[in-house]
């Protein structure tokens, strides 16, 4: 065990001085037992908890506290020390206070704690801050539910952070204007969602939906991707891009997948189809592209998935079977893969 070693005090020199007195050194040294270095090399293992001697590796003490910070900080530089102050600060927050602190109702019932409460809050947040807190709160539940990544919610709330400082949407619904971030924040981060989805999701109709798209991608000079006619030439929006997510739920094998993809890029190329919503030419695709790989799926069952109605799926499908020959590759057909025959004959009613 370690422990301290006491130094002689100062003692009178000259004649008669006494013999040096010992007492107990209040400035404590640690001194490992073993080798009693006089200088000795105590290490603190943070990782294992331990206090261990540099020398001999005796474990000294086990256990021991970690006080250092939670993350490197140069306060010197940037200010006072967060390290024990609340979680890590917001960056999209900036400028507005993250801590938040709340007085107790309970002072035996003179009610003056009540009267501190209705002050402080009134003086913490102005209202345009505590709309931005609801708003990303919102953005981050709502992406949440959707299954969407951590930087999609980051762009959505940058979005409308930048649009409510710009008072770009004055007047429109709260959840509309989220629901056009993250609509937005969707294409941008190329993991593209349609409006029905959006819709779903938040609850806002397709029509006030639309608007707010179309403000933001005026006001901040977006690629044009509302339309269908832009977004079927839109890479990142494509209908190849929602194969994955379709094909995933209607439980299809990956190569119904990449040969639709080039199904739809073949079609595009030739001017097939041009107009259609991406929604469209993916559910006609993939319908195209079950039979013809013989792996057979209802207009229905294909419908329920991409959100089209089964009439819109059978006739992107006749227009595909209309210049079959200029879709399907010889490649696929020699390697027995693809059977032309095994396309049925839609009928036009």
């Amino acid at each position: 065990m370690a422990y301290s070693q006491p130094f002689p005090l100062a003692a009178p020199q000259g004649k008669g001085a006494q013999l040096p007195t010992f007492g107990p050194d209040l400035a404590v040294r640690l001194i490992c037992p073993e080798c009693r270095d006089p200088n000795p090399n105590i290490v603190e293992q943070f990782g294992s908890g331990d206090l261990v001697c540099g020398n001999c590796g005796l474990v000294l003490g086990d256990r021991i506290v970690d006080t250092r910070s939670e993350w490197r900080t140069f306060a010197n530089d940037e200010g006072d020390d967060p390290s024990r102050v609340g979680a890590a600060s917001d960056p999209l927050m900036e400028g507005m206070e993250q801590l938040d602190t709340v007085i107790s109702f309970r002072d035996g019932g003179s009610g003056i704690a009540r009267e501190l409460q209705r002050a402080a809050s009134r003086s913490q947040n102005s209202r345009s801050e505590r709309n931005i807190m609801t708003a990303f709160r919102d953005i981050g539940s709502w992406c949440d539910q959707f299954s969407l990544p951590k930087t999609i919610s980051d762009i959505a709330k940058q979005l409308y952070k930048r649009s409510d400082e710009e008072k770009l949407l004055r007047g429109k619904p709260l959840e509309a204007v989220i629901a056009a971030c993250i609509f937005i924040a969707c294409r941008q981060a190329h993991v593209p969602r349609t409006f029905r989805e959006i819709c779903d999701l938040t609850h806002v109709s397709k029509k006030i939906l639309g608007q707010c798209y179309k403000a933001l991608e005026q006001a901040f000079n977006l690629t044009p991707g509302a339309s269908a006619a832009h977004s079927s030439n839109n890479p990142a929006t494509g209908p190849e891009n929602l194969l994955v997510r379709y094909c995933n739920h209607l439980d299809l094998p990956p190569n119904v997948q990449s040969i639709c993809s080039d199904i739809i890029i073949a079609a595009r190329k030739h001017g097939i189809a041009d107009g259609r919503s991406p929604v469209s030419i993916a559910g006609g695709a993939i319908y195209f592209t079950c039979y013809l790989l013989g792996k057979n799926k209802s207009p229905r069952d294909i419908s329920a998935v991409a959100g089209v109605s089964e009439g819109t799926i059978r006739l992107v499908y006749r227009l595909y079977y209309a210049d079959k020959e200029k879709l399907v590759k010889q490649e696929w057909i020699d390697d027995g893969r693809a059977v032309l025959g095994r396309l049925p004959i839609e009928s036009t009613r």
